[in-house]
């Protein structure tokens, strides 16, 4: 079966825009919260204030960890990659879950929420165990956002932080028919459970071709070290022929609208950092590549993520674990979408080998 048609959301490359359940991201981003874009996503709806109040509290009543996954998360080496902790986290809380073979509605939410919100605790926690600290507990009066910063440093964070922690989250909670929903849906059409289509999510957003583009930009920045150095380092990529990192989308053929918020949260953080000399290098990038390319390869979501990031103290490498944290919420409206009218995707595939061949005795080879 060839899945088609979805109603969570919709891309227009052409146009530059991102919907979510009709909602063009610019009504969302820095307005709705992300507890308010995953109920959105999971229910076809903005919630109520009471709704959402519900909604937030089933959410922070799952912060904390089963002792049996927080354990798993520990006996990881502390040189694993964060995705890979991740994934085994994933697999690991779905042997504690009650619900885990219930594929019914009412349970899949209670999956979804109890996913949504320990996959803050889980890359927490890893990152603190590899520093040599002590792990933190989550903090049930701090919106999800705000208490996975909180998990990392042990210190509530300030306001902008958290709002541009929290305006992230809802940009990267849903993206069409991208490589990792895709193969979320096709574990969930075999009526697998939710914890394996989002193990297997993450196993694809691992992969560079998808996820990690943010935390090439950075690299990139911490190479070219000064604003004056900028435009040289982007020329000389064009002459060996270097992919510039941050710029082009499969499904964009013009700027990512998720960009333009993040380039307003980057400059924010550096003026209040002091940090501005990533932001005039991100800028004098931009105005290379405009000049190389012209808007047709314009900057995407992960162009000026990275430096917020940074800014925000996160390492590297936790880049891409921060995009499944946001994206967990929509692999689970995904999962519920396909297992509420589900059908088997099996796409076919043309057959290009050889044929006839004769069975040889192994003697004889």
């Amino acid at each position: 079966m060839y899945m088609d048609t979805s109603e969570l959301s919709f891309i227009d490359g052409e146009k530059g825009e991102l919907v979510y359940r009709g909602f063009h991201i610019d009504e969302l981003a820095g307005r709705a919260s992300f507890e308010e874009t995953v109920y959105l996503l999971w229910y076809g709806r903005l919630p109520k204030a009471e709704e959402l109040a519900d909604f937030s509290k089933r959410i922070k009543a799952e912060y904390e960890l089963p002792e049996r996954v927080l354990e798993t998360v520990r006996l990881c080496p502390k040189d694993a990659h964060p995705m890979d902790v991740l994934r085994t986290a994933v697999s690991a809380l779905a042997m504690t879950d009650p619900d885990v073979a219930d594929n019914s509605r009412e349970a899949e939410i209670r999956k979804g929420i109890r996913l949504v919100a320990k996959f803050p605790a889980m890359l927490a926690a890893f990152q603190r165990l590899r520093e040599g600290k002590e792990v933190i507990k989550p903090r049930s009066d701090l919106d999800l956002a705000a208490n996975y910063l909180y998990m990392l440093t042990g210190q509530v964070p300030e306001e902008s932080a958290t709002r541009a922690m929290d305006m992230a989250l809802v940009l990267h909670a849903d993206h069409g028919m991208n490589a990792s929903t895709f193969a979320s849906r096709v574990v969930s059409a075999t009526l697998s459970d939710v914890h394996a289509a989002v193990t297997a999510g993450i196993g694809c957003l691992k992969g560079p071709l998808h996820g990690g583009a943010n935390q090439r930009v950075v690299e990139m920045l911490e190479k070219i070290g000064k604003p004056e150095n900028a435009r040289k380092y982007i020329e000389d990529m064009f002459a060996r022929k270097e992919r510039v990192p941050g710029f082009g989308h499969r499904v964009y053929k013009t700027l990512d609208p998720r960009s333009v918020h993040l380039k307003k949260a980057s400059l924010e953080f550096a003026k209040k950092t002091g940090k501005t000399d990533w932001y005039e290098m991100l800028t004098t990038i931009q105005d290379v590549m405009m000049e190389k390319v012209g808007p047709r390869i314009a900057p995407n979501v992960d162009f000026y993520s990275g430096s917020v990031y940074a800014m925000l103290g996160i390492p590297l490498d936790m880049f891409t674990p921060i995009f499944a944290m946001s994206r967990v919420s929509g692999w689970v409206a995904h999962v519920m979408e396909q297992h509420g009218d589900n059908r088997l995707i099996r796409p076919r595939v043309q057959y290009v080998g050889p044929k006839g061949l004769k069975f040889v005795p192994i003697h004889k080879r």
